[in-house]
């Protein structure tokens, strides 16, 4: 999974015509350590979304803006538009993950 370096790149993920999902996390947030464990097998079972991860810590604006309340957090981008937010507290086990993604259209 990419790591989001500038809000030039982060502008330009969400952009595509796609679904592309951001992670904001941190490398300090128990949640995110646990999230860290079960996600790859969650992003290889949709590898037709593009991911991408951002420390919320180093883009503390983009976050902000974006509503990241409390991480991790789950972002789905298509078009430059935000379509979904998963929020830290739903955020906690590979199901809740799942049955959000399982959502998406």
């Amino acid at each position: 999974m990419e790591i989001v370096k500038t809000v030039e790149e982060f502008n330009e993920q969400i952009a595509q015509d796609q679904l592309t999902v951001e992670i904001f996390t941190t490398n300090w947030c128990p949640d995110c350590k646990r999230l860290n464990m079960f996600i790859d097998e969650i992003v290889a079972e949709h590898s037709d979304k593009k991911w991408y991860k951002i420390d919320k810590d180093e883009f503390p604006e983009l976050a902000e803006q974006q509503n990241v309340m409390g991480i991790p957090s789950l972002l789905v981008y298509k078009n430059g538009e935000k379509i979904a937010h998963l929020h830290s507290a739903n955020a906690k086990t590979p199901d809740q993950v799942r049955e959000f993604l399982n959502e998406l259209k």
